[in-house]
């Protein structure tokens, strides 16, 4: 039927529309629930963006839109969104307090904050690049966007439940690096399981593995975004691990 051919981007529309709600989640809602929802949404994005591709081999419907329309989602779910997280997070933080530059004390809500928006400039570039890069067929070079998007949707709400000083200053930081990571040519994993034997996907496995541990054993302290957090760190550090040893085989 020729309806089924629409099916992939139907769902890649669903990942759009959860990012958009993401972004009225925590531009809109108030308290700690604003990043809850907007965790939800992006998780929920994320869950589409997995399937749309998925369906499109099952129903062998791949089309040249489909894949510009996937990134454009894509730069909306885990991008914008996630932007417009630590975008709140950093106006809500630096409100009311003053911080030196150069010996000079100023209006902490004077652009700082607006820096966060840096993340979906950094996540276009890096789906711009995918788009055209023939040699991320089976694993990618940089980090990929969703991965990027659920660190920082679950780490932000993660970091309002610990006492650390200058947390502003430390998700500044941490949006260098990961804008650094996005467009790095330091290869990935990709979740993509050729079969259910061990033997072929044992690093992938490694990956869901730690997430599953790491995630339920967060949540038996009733932190589970920080487990998400956390899963997605081990992902890196795998990756960095995976690279060593193939290199050490080669």
């Amino acid at each position: 039927m020729k309806i089924m051919r629409h099916v992939p981007n139907f769902i890649t529309c669903l990942n759009l529309f959860s990012g958009c709600l993401a972004c009225v989640s925590v531009l809109h809602f108030s308290g700690d629930a604003k990043f809850l929802a907007a965790f939800c949404f992006i998780a929920l994005a994320a869950v589409f963006d997995f399937f749309d591709g998925f369906a499109a081999r099952l129903l062998h419907a791949p089309s040249k839109i489909g894949g510009e329309l996937d990134s454009l989602a894509d730069v909306v779910s885990f991008g914008v969104a996630p932007g417009c997280i630590i975008y709140i997070y950093l106006e809500s933080t630096l409100a009311g307090s003053e911080y030196v530059i150069a010996g000079l004390t100023r209006n902490p809500l004077t652009g700082i904050e607006f820096l966060g928006f840096l993340l979906p400039v950094f996540a276009a570039l890096r789906l711009a690049k995918f788009n055209l890069d023939t040699r991320q067929t089976t694993s990618f070079l940089g980090l990929p966007v969703p991965a990027c998007a659920l660190f920082w949707a679950s780490f932000i709400p993660s970091l309002n439940a610990f006492s650390l000083p200058c947390k502003g200053g430390i998700v500044l930081i941490l949006v260098g690096v990961f804008c650094g990571l996005m467009v790095s040519e330091i290869p990935m994993l990709a979740l993509k399981f050729k079969n259910a034997r061990w033997e072929d996907n044992k690093w992938s496995f490694l990956v869901v593995l730690i997430a599953i541990i790491t995630i339920g054993f967060c949540a038996l302290s009733q932190k589970p975004l920080l487990g998400v957090c956390l899963s997605i760190i081990a992902y890196l550090l795998l990756s960095l691990v995976h690279n060593i040893a193939v290199k050490r085989e080669n």
